[in-house]
């Protein structure tokens, strides 16, 4: 492999979490629509790592239909849910007393919530196939290992922090960062079959 396709190489792998990062703010705007975004950008880093189709902004957007009809209510159950889980944090931050027990177990389940969307998005990614069977291999994903769940509960609260530094860096890379080592511990890409993509 040439230089050339090697440099092409290494600025795909911030460019493309970027461009599906930037998809996902773009279609995240609606407020319930951030879980089907979430999978989109998932299913478009996916095609990329596996077949090359570095086109992850517009293959975000052209998935996102696809995940909406899917995953709408999740998004919706969700969205109240951690609107809930972060007034209750916030009102119990400032108590003293018996009440403040129970600060600890609104984090606990807003890190739950986060975790359980993560995988979400990463099944239905590996899976676009099977919509049915997505909440049940999420829950394995999410909750079936230990040591996966922290590792990846770790790269969601740490690595949109890493990105301070990079303008946008925490909008553009915060969601697709953590996404990439989700997908890469589901479903590994087999490096013969990668290629560059110069579309």
């Amino acid at each position: 492999m040439s230089w050339e396709r090697k440099a092409l190489r290494a600025t795909e792998f911030v460019a493309c979490p970027a461009l599906a990062g930037a998809a996902f703010c773009l279609l995240a705007l609606g407020a319930v629509t951030w879980l089907p975004a979430l999978a989109a950008a998932a299913n478009s880093l996916q095609t990329w790592r596996t077949d090359g189709a570095a086109r992850c902004f517009t293959g975000t957007l052209r998935a996102f239909p696809r995940h909406w009809h899917a995953l709408w209510r999740e998004s919706v159950a969700g969205t109240a849910a951690a609107v809930v889980l972060v007034v209750n944090a916030l009102f119990l931050w400032d108590r003293n007393g018996p009440a403040l027990v129970l600060l600890p177990v609104q984090v606990v389940l807003l890190a739950a919530l986060v975790l359980y969307a993560l995988a979400l998005a990463t099944v239905a990614a590996a899976a676009p196939e099977d919509p049915k069977g997505w909440r049940r291999a999420a829950t394995a994903f999410a909750f079936g290992s230990p040591r996966r769940a922290a590792v990846l509960l770790a790269a969601a609260a740490v690595l949109p922090l890493a990105v301070v530094p990079i303008p946008l860096g925490p909008l553009l890379l915060g969601p697709t960062l953590p996404l990439m080592l989700a997908l890469s511990l589901h479903a590994p890409a087999d490096p013969r079959i990668r290629k560059v993509s110069h579309a």
